[in-house]
């Protein structure tokens, strides 16, 4: 007959109290590097530096600077494609700055934290 209760040799609790202290330590890790995160910013250009976005760690659009000569009213298109371009490489930026914290913080351990 199979002992209830538990594990053999009495060593695993030891082990889950062991792993839980470590889930909390990257936890609380993980809360501080996200608020470090929203407080960064990243600035990317298109245009040759006609157009500059910045994006914050929240991952929203904080600022849009424009050259005047970039301004063509003919031309709409090409200043519409240079500001999504630049919003894009932005937050490509900050999402590879997001990315290699938390993979410092977890070791490479992966589970797809949503930051």
């Amino acid at each position: 007959m199979a002992k209830r209760g538990g594990f053999p040799g009495g060593g695993m609790p030891g082990n889950m109290n062991n792993l839980m202290k470590q889930a909390q330590k990257m936890q609380k890790q993980m809360e501080e590097a996200t608020k470090e995160l929203e407080a960064k910013e990243v600035t990317a250009k298109a245009g040759g530096g006609a157009v500059e976005v910045t994006v914050s760690g929240k991952k929203e659009v904080t600022k849009v600077k424009l050259t005047e000569e970039i301004v063509d009213p003919d031309d709409i298109e090409m200043l519409e494609d240079l500001i999504m371009a630049a919003t894009n490489e932005a937050l490509r930026q900050m999402e590879e700055i997001s990315s290699n914290s938390m993979s410092k913080i977890t070791g490479g351990l992966g589970g797809g934290f949503p930051f």
